[in-house]
């Protein structure tokens, strides 16, 4: 019988924010989103203030430092590292893995003989990763992906289990039947807020609801994909183990700005870092585009700023991943897009028609010569930068990231894992 397993780390962001700054032991903490704008992770003490994932920060801070909470912002070059040494630890009990998110990895145990005692094999991940890194995680066993997933989010709730391993042998036992009528449907794999909405208006509230919805109505008046949960809680496994990510078809780079910008030039550097950044993903999957579009607009929220949003597609001539014609394109499509007086919160880069390089359509006109200088020269880039950093070597019309557009991030914790110059430092006292 197969079995999948899905490991999953415990509030991860607050974990790694906890994980090197001992004075942060006990004490709640909520991780920011882009600018420091919501809740996006929380600790457990500060789950246990009340404080709701999402919640916007300047409404609930100044109750939340009364009670102690400590908020920092998104640190993701700390939090990437971290996922990957997890995912390297897991990689060590399993011959497949598909890294779902960056704080959850499915393993597929096919082949093994782990079901008669897969809890303690849970128990040795658990271990194994709290001693190699110091986090916590919790394992979920099934027979499919979405029982796995099920059983997780037992392990982590504590309704079934024990010491954060839940495992669900048989999809007919009587004591998963039981479970899934105490699991909310929202709760499910792949069932937002929208579908258990609609799902609960046809009595559908349950775990076990679904599981027992007749699939040939959940596909006619919902979607092949909800109808695949339905089986795969009835314990017919229809989503395989994806070990390899397909590539992206399209590649999108945006950000809100850390204040509102107003000049030309400024909007400008905005684009041409996100350019080179959309540019850099693209390459990093092996693959070229033909079309960016560039778009600029004002807060849809703001009560004394006027509204406008624009937008330009720019045909790139012939597939490219050259940092030079993409930035160099965005950066004048700006022009296209700039309109004076208006406050501008948002903007953004978006590459499409995008293929792999090794597949790019080439025509009589195409200089074979100069594309493959341009190829050399951007893996001489790319190689640079793995090595000593992003951004030590970028094309001149990338500059420093500086000024109104660039993130807020008040509060943010050190690269303690991938910078020498931030590095933990004890001294005697």
């Amino acid at each position: 019988m197969r079995l999948f397993a899905l490991v999953d780390c415990n509030n991860f962001y607050a974990s790694c924010e906890k994980l090197f700054d001992p004075r942060l032991a006990g004490v709640p903490v909520v991780v920011l989103s882009n600018n420091d704008g919501c809740v996006v992770a929380r600790s457990a003490e500060a789950k246990e203030l009340g404080i709701a994932m999402g919640a916007p920060w300047f409404k609930i801070r100044a109750e939340a430092e009364r009670a102690g909470v400590r908020a920092l912002s998104s640190n993701y070059a700390l939090y990437a590292d971290l996922s990957n040494r997890v995912v390297e630890i897991l990689r060590g009990f399993a011959p497949g893995i598909e890294v779902y998110s960056i704080d959850e990895s499915f393993l597929d145990f096919s082949g093994f003989d782990l079901l008669t005692d897969p809890e303690t094999f849970g128990a040795a991940v658990r271990r194994r990763v709290a001693e190699w890194l110091g986090l916590a995680v919790c394992v979920g066993f099934g027979p499919t992906k979405t029982l796995a997933k099920l059983a997780n989010f037992c392990a982590k709730k504590g309704l079934a289990g024990t010491d954060g391993v839940c495992v669900i042998r048989r999809p007919d036992s009587p004591e998963l039947d039981e479970l899934l009528g105490r699991i909310p449907v929202e709760e499910v794999w792949g069932v937002g807020r929208r579908i258990a909405h609609r799902l609960t208006q046809k009595g559908i509230r349950s775990a076990r609801d679904l599981r027992n919805a007749d699939p040939a109505m959940i596909r006619s008046r919902f979607s092949v994909v909800l109808e695949r949960t339905v089986r795969e809680l009835a314990g017919t496994s229809c989503l395989a183990l994806e070990e390899v990510l397909p590539d992206k078809r399209q590649i999108a780079v945006t950000r809100s700005f850390g204040s509102r910008v107003h000049k030309i030039g400024d909007l400008t550097d905005a684009i041409a870092h996100h350019a080179s950044r959309a540019a850099g993903k693209l390459r990093a999957q092996n693959s070229v585009a033909a079309l960016i579009t560039v778009f600029a607009r004002t807060s849809p929220f703001s009560d004394k700023d006027p509204w406008y949003s624009g937008s330009l597609a720019l045909p790139l001539g012939e597939h490219s991943s050259d940092e030079r014609r993409i930035v160099g394109l965005a950066a004048r499509g700006v022009r296209g897009i700039y309109r004076p007086g208006f406050a501008y919160a948002k903007a953004g880069v978006v590459l499409s028609e995008i293929v792999p390089a090794d597949k790019a359509p080439g025509d009589l006109f195409t200089d074979d010569e100069a594309r493959e200088r341009a190829v050399r020269l951007m893996s001489a880039m790319d190689a640079i930068n793995a090595r000593f950093g992003r951004g030590a070597l970028r094309s001149a019309a990338v500059r420093a990231a500086s000024g109104p557009w660039v993130m807020n991030q008040g509060s943010l914790s050190p690269a303690y894992t991938t910078s020498w110059e931030e590095l933990p430092i004890a001294r005697a006292l």
